[in-house]
């Protein structure tokens, strides 16, 4: 097993290289991301295609030195793709060979369909979706995939670009509407079952809209992977901002690396949208790269990750958790205890796994510090928990692993949150369902316990002795007023 893998993407616009660390066989996080804006198709459509030497000189020097990194840290394995504009290339190989030669490095050029597979491989495995379709806007091409019931069953590459439409059109000051019709033409090519509710949105430009959208609203996570928005409340912003002039953008919340091809990017972006007939969009911060990392390690399994896996969870256990024994009893106590109360509060089990994952997680902080450490686990949670969840979820389970104490989580806390979280009723009584399933296991023996909520009154019953856990439950904030007895199975005599 290659512990870190670097996967280096030749785009039209930019070159990135992502590095990636695998916990176990599944789990991975990212370590080091680098990117440079070395627009390897400046100049390249209005030549025929042809690279320029400047532009190829650009791409050099950036591959070299992200080799340097590779290097640094210890990559085993050096994954490296090539898309639009070198696959539009007529001298691709000049520029091929130098690289084979002098670095040493094999570039997979790719089609516009296996480009728009990796996305969608990527997608599909990394943001929790069932169906949608994906949309990757690069310097040369945009490509497509159709996503339903978690299958990728049809993918699209189609000659539409932020260069490409800036050379061939904004910088010769042509009508708009010039622009306008050769997106629309192109779209032609696009299957007519490419209709879905749900636009995944990949690639720099997407990013850039999103970010901006959310200073815009003040949002309050700060995390672009699983951001969402509604396009009826976005639909007049995104108009706007195809017609600012550049000098105007910085109002918008657009990076100055951004302000050359921004417009041309949302104008196609807007124009796909309308085809495809999107009412919604979920930014991915994932792309070819991750796609191409998947696509070697789940060659074997059909491109997918093991059904209801998560691997930002499984690398934060491998990475963090220092008992596992104390883990998967948190976990069983957490699931017996909610099945006694969630009639109480959560009657459709909406929030089973946010609490079950919450019990996974709650001590992943001690690795920091032990003093505090349920503030150190929430932090990390709510910054490293990034695939396959929402954000409401990632907020919901921070906040649960940062109240697993005696207290009950605070409006003043959870008020900069409060459009991510459910009801306080609700998480008042998640919260101290996870601390009572970790104080039964105070003494670390993980007793056998069985519970019961009848009539005001929880009963415990054990044969354990339970002394540490009993004397901590005194305390416990709860939900509601009712009663906590313990017992022993086989007696009618009861101690509170």
């Amino acid at each position: 097993m290659a512990k870190r893998t670097a996967i280096i993407d030749i785009g039209s616009n930019s070159a990135r290289m992502i590095i990636i660390e695998r916990t176990s066989r599944f789990g991975f996080y990212l370590i080091e991301e680098v990117k440079s804006r070395v627009r390897i198709s400046e100049g390249a459509y209005e030549n025929g295609g042809l690279l320029q030497p400047h532009a190829m000189e650009r791409a050099f020097n950036a591959i070299k030195e992200f080799l340097n990194i590779a290097k640094a840290l210890k990559s085993r394995k050096i994954l490296c793709v090539a898309t639009s504009a070198l696959r539009d290339a007529p001298n691709k190989n000049v520029f091929l060979n130098r690289v084979k030669k002098e670095l040493k490095l094999n570039i997979k050029v790719i089609d516009g369909r296996k480009e728009a597979l990796l996305g969608a491989i990527a997608a599909s495995n990394l943001l929790p979706i069932n169906s949608g379709i994906t949309i990757d806007i690069g310097g040369g091409s945009t490509e497509l995939a159709l996503i339903k019931d978690s299958k990728i069953i049809e993918t699209v590459s189609l000659n539409l670009g932020t260069v490409r439409l800036k050379e061939l059109f904004f910088d010769k000051n042509l009508d708009f509407k010039e622009a306008i019709s050769f997106i629309q033409e192109e779209l032609k090519k696009v299957p007519k079952t490419f209709i879905e509710h749900t636009a995944i949105g990949i690639g720099g430009t997407i990013r850039a809209l999103s970010k901006s959208i959310m200073q815009k609203n003040e949002y309050p996570l700060d995390k672009l992977h699983g951001f969402e928005y509604e396009l009826n409340s976005e639909k007049k912003y995104l108009e706007k901002l195809i017609f600012a002039p550049t000098g105007k953008l910085k109002k918008y919340y657009i990076k100055k690396d951004r302000y050359d091809t921004i417009k041309e990017g949302v104008l196609i972006f807007v124009e796909v949208l309308k085809y495809i007939k999107a009412q919604k969009v979920i930014t991915s911060g994932v792309g070819v790269r991750e796609g191409f990392f998947l696509y070697d390690l789940l060659r074997n399994t059909n491109f997918s990750l093991p059904k209801n896996f998560n691997p930002s969870v499984k690398s934060l256990l491998d990475r963090f958790c220092l008992n596992k024994k104390a883990s998967r009893c948190f976990y069983k106590n957490a699931s017996k205890i909610y099945n006694t109360l969630f009639e109480e509060f959560d009657k459709k089990r909406e929030y089973e796994k946010h609490l079950l994952i919450a019990s996974k997680l709650s001590n992943i902080g001690i690795k920091i510090d032990f003093y505090e450490h349920h503030k150190h686990s929430s932090y990390i949670i709510l910054n490293d928990l990034e695939y396959g969840v929402t954000h409401k979820d990632i907020v919901l389970i921070s906040t649960l692993v940062r109240f697993h104490k005696k207290k009950l989580p605070g409006n003043s806390f959870i008020k900069d949150f409060k459009k991510l979280l459910p009801p306080i009723h609700i998480l008042n009584w998640l919260s101290f369902i996870l601390t009572l399933a970790e104080v039964i296991n105070k003494d670390m023996s993980c007793p056998k316990f069985e519970i019961e909520y009848k009539k005001g009154v929880l009963k415990i019953k054990s044969d354990s002795l339970l002394y540490l856990a009993k004397e901590e439950i005194k305390s416990l904030e709860k939900p509601a007023p009712f009663a906590i007895i313990f017992e022993k199975p086989q007696s009618d005599k009861a101690t509170k």
